[in-house]
């Protein structure tokens, strides 16, 4: 059985689409390892017959001051125990989602002379990606670098980003725009870093609505456990229903239920919105590495899906403003979700398979 070994840092941003190829590479009857750090332990559920195998790595920017200090020595560990891995292993491909974790790995990998691709979730590439991006024999990204784009463009695909099943499962559900009466579903979530300011602002622009249209929102938001009771009391006192809670496993379909969303713009966040072909606020969270949220908001603004805030200038009047102007205008909200639409890959899965295919056969011949 050919063997295809993963590796990816501990966000959702790398988790999400690492998984959904593991499926696709599953469902192809190829072998899944996956290398991480030891956060991997956790992986089992992720990652169902998969074999999960740990490989020393750390952070730069983490930890306690001796060990940001000793990284260097960390990653080398890492790439020493990584190799003696892969050559036991033998894959026929590696792949690398980004995040400090790979960077021993893919390293390792390259030395090897194992066929390593990367796949690069963001408009803009990340460090590690970066700092690997010229020795690999791919590079498949979800969007059109607009940033830091790899010297040799020949080493790309834009294969997009793969999303859960789940997701790419609603891709062909139809947007139902608001009619004139009747319920508005807005759906608001952020990043467990980002979701205070969400928590806060919304609310407060909800209740500057006009209240012919306040009265028509019903409001799912995601926020953090000790935002709960104070966002609860901020809708009641407003008079708007809203069901709220720290997480919910059912997103995509909450999404997909949803006239308008309100979210960060990570990169599961947008590609999610373009594969179900949803319109969406979309407010970057300003402390994202390299601005990387700004530069996929962009994506969907320049394409006519998404309006784009920065947190610098948002104010409750700002939104209100803007949701009145977006929420009484159903045939703009269709058209902002058909561009979505059109932006969405939900066979991305299907193409970083088939490009991992390609390179493991390309190096075995």
């Amino acid at each position: 059985m050919t063997t295809i070994v993963l590796s990816a840092g501990g966000t959702g941003g790398h988790l999400f689409p690492a998984q959904a190829l593991a499926a696709e590479l599953r469902a192809r009857g190829r072998k899944i390892v996956i290398m991480t750090d030891a956060r991997g332990r956790n992986y089992n559920t992720a990652f169902p017959g998969a074999v999960i195998e740990t490989v020393p790595s750390g952070s730069p920017s983490e930890g306690s001051r001796v060990k940001r200090i000793l990284f260097p020595l960390e990653v080398l560990r890492g790439i020493a125990v990584a190799l003696g891995k892969l050559l036991r292993l033998k894959p026929s491909a590696v792949v690398g989602f980004g995040g400090y974790p790979s960077l021993p790995v893919i390293a390792a990998a390259i030395i090897g002379g194992i066929p390593t691709a990367i796949h690069e979730q963001n408009a803009v590439p990340g460090r590690v990606n970066r700092l690997i991006g010229g020795r690999v024999k791919a590079i498949a990204a979800s969007f059109p670098f607009a940033r830091l784009a790899p010297k040799n463009s020949n080493l790309v695909l834009l294969t997009g980003n793969p999303v859960r099943p789940e997701a790419a499962a609603l891709s062909s559900a139809a947007y139902q725009k608001p009619g004139l009466s009747g319920a508005i579903r807005l759906l608001v979530f952020g990043g467990s870093q980002g979701a205070r300011a969400l928590s806060e602002i919304v609310p407060a622009a909800v209740s500057a609505l006009p209240i012919a249209l306040k009265s028509r929102l019903e409001i799912v938001q995601q926020c953090r456990p000790e935002d709960l009771e104070t966002v609860r009391l901020d809708y009641e006192a407003a008079g708007v229903h809203a069901e709220l809670a720290a997480f919910f496993d059912d997103l995509p379909r909450r999404m997909a239920n949803a006239h308008l969303v309100i979210a960060r713009s990570g990169a599961s966040t947008v590609s999610e919105l373009a594969a179900i072909g949803r319109p969406a606020i979309l407010i970057p969270y300003p402390f994202a590495t390299d601005d990387h949220q700004t530069a996929n908001a962009d994506v969907l603004e320049k394409a006519g899906a998404a309006w784009r805030i920065q947190q610098s200038e948002l104010s409750p009047q700002k939104l209100a403003a803007l949701l009145t102007q977006v929420l009484s205008d159903p045939e703009e909200l269709a058209r902002r979700a058909e561009a979505a639409h059109g932006l969405g890959k939900p066979d991305a899965a299907k193409r970083l398979a088939d490009l991992v295919d390609r390179i493991g056969r390309k190096e075995a011949a």
